[in-house]
Formats: structure tokens, sequence, C-alpha cells
């Protein structure tokens, strides 16, 4: 059926909110994380975590995060213009690079422009000021979230698992390298949440009349799948890290193997945790951004 012009509005609205509520998030993550002692220590005794097992994980860590450069970055993206062009859908090849571009331009901003005191609980890096968000982790992300909205919906649902796995995976291998705090990639899942919301407004405004929306299109399931991981992803981080809280008078450093495991193990859930809601809230909608197209 055509895309009625309430269903449009509500669907402008419904993006407008998401918008509203992720920027509100993330003022929230960085306020606690950046601005509290208690924020820093949890993300110190993540970051600190990352030595256990770490031998192990080196290298393929490396490969994943080397090979995110701005080569690969734009290769990503011509790639990801290229599907939407073939689909005969210029509007939306623009507004998925707009999308990468305006993700991770913000991203930089942002990561030199907020503010980080320092409490004394990280002095190794505490020369580096402000870290948040995560520049790796924002392109693994905007690309991912690019590619579903381009991807034809017969396999738009299967893309958007290994897209959320491959932005996830990331997000946690600069926790696993040492190159990024669990706030950094929280945060930057969370500036490519806004701009896909921004994104899915400039696609309805330049939609068709024409434009039509079948009920099949709507990936219901797996949309539901990936809320649903992503939200017990997100429990089991606050457990770990609500266990973790009683231990806050403890030094990094001097915290045993037992909690370096479950700051960095809980951590990691909520990072992929994360990633997982934001995609799902994508694939919900997504069907109304990209509609089939008459003739």
């Amino acid at each position: 059926m055509r895309m009625r012009a309430t269903a449009r509005g509500w669907t402008a609205v419904w993006l407008v909110v998401l918008a509203l509520v992720q920027t509100v998030i993330f003022v929230v993550v960085w306020r606690v994380a950046v601005h509290t002692e208690i924020g820093q220590w949890v993300d110190t005794v993540a970051l600190t975590g990352n030595r256990i097992g770490q031998d192990r994980i080196d290298g393929p860590v490396d490969k994943l995060l080397n090979a995110m450069s701005v080569v690969s970055l734009l290769a990503a993206t011509a790639m990801i213009g290229f599907i939407a062009l073939i689909r005969g859908r210029i509007a939306l090849a623009i507004t998925a690079t707009l999308l990468i571009a305006g993700a991770n331009v913000s991203t930089q901003l942002l990561k030199y422009g907020l503010s980080r005191p320092d409490y004394g609980l990280d002095p190794e890096r505490a020369a580096v000021g402000n870290s948040l968000p995560s520049g790796h982790t924002t392109v693994a992300a905007a690309v991912a979230v690019a590619l579903v909205l381009v991807l034809p919906r017969k396999v738009r649902a299967v893309g958007a698992f290994l897209a959320a796995a491959y932005a996830a995976a990331a997000g946690v291998a600069t926790l696993s390298a040492g190159w990024h705090r669990p706030s950094d990639a929280v945060a930057a899942y969370l500036v490519v949440g806004v701009w896909a919301a921004l994104a899915g407004l400039v696609l309805l405004i330049t939609q068709r009349e024409q434009a039509e929306v079948a009920p099949g299109d709507a990936h219901r399931l797996a949309a539901l799948l990936l809320g649903a991981a992503g939200v017990l992803a997100l429990i089991t981080c606050g457990l770990a890290l609500s266990w973790l809280v009683d231990l806050r008078g403890t030094g990094p450093d001097e915290l045993s193997r037992r909690p370096l495991f479950i700051a960095y193990a809980g951590s990691a859930a909520g990072i992929a945790g994360t990633m997982a809601v934001v995609m799902a809230l994508v694939l919900s909608v997504v069907h109304r951004l990209v509609p089939r197209v008459k003739g």
C-alpha cells in the first residue's frame, strides 16, 4: 500500500524522538563516564581488565582495527553508494554517504571539543585527554548502518545481523587493544544512531509520491531478536558493573583477576548490546524509509 501522509508523519515524529533520546543518552554517558570519579574508575578498571588473555587475541584485534583506514572508509562508502545507485536510488546513495561522513566528522569534533577532567585514576593516559567518542568504532558502525539502508529488502535482515556483529566486534576490539575505554565505543554508537535518525528524515522528505510499503517488508522478527539480544547484553553489563561498584575504593591496578575480568566482560557486553539496540531500531523502520517504488 502507498505511504499515507499520516503514516509518514508518525514515522517522522518517531525519528525525531529517536534522535533526541540518543542525544540525551550520549550526554548522560559523557557526563557520568568522563565527569564523575566513579565513571572514570569503572572505565579504567574495564580497560585494565583487557590484559586478561590479551596475548591470544592480539593478532585478530590488530588486523580488525588496522583495516580501518581512510582508504578503506572511502572504499566502503563508494561501495555503499554504488549499491544504492544500481538500485536506482540516487537520494539513498547521497543520504547514506552523508550519514557516514556526518557521523565521522561529528565524532572527531566531539573528541577534540569535549573536556576530560583528571581525577588521577588513569595517570598513564591522562596526557592523552578526552577519547570519547571512538573514531574506529564510529567508522564501523556508520558503515554498518549505511549498508543496511541500501541493501535490498530480501537480504536486509541478514545484512543487519552481520553488520551489527562487525560493528560490535570493532567496538570491543578497541577495548581489547587498549585504544579506547568502553564509554568511548558506546558514545560512538549513539552518534551514529543520531545520524541514522537524521538520515531517515532526509529519506522521508525525498520520498516519491508513488512509494509503497508492503506488510512483508517490515523485519519485525529480526528487529525484535536484535533488540532483545541487545537489551539482555545491556542488563548483563548493568549487573556486572553494579557488582563492581562496591570495590570502588580500590585502585584498578590493585584489583584481582576476577573483578578485572568482570569489568572487562561486562563492558564488552554493554558495547555489543548498545550496537545491537541501535541496529534493531534502524531495522524496525528502514522499510518505511526505503519502501518499494512502482515502475
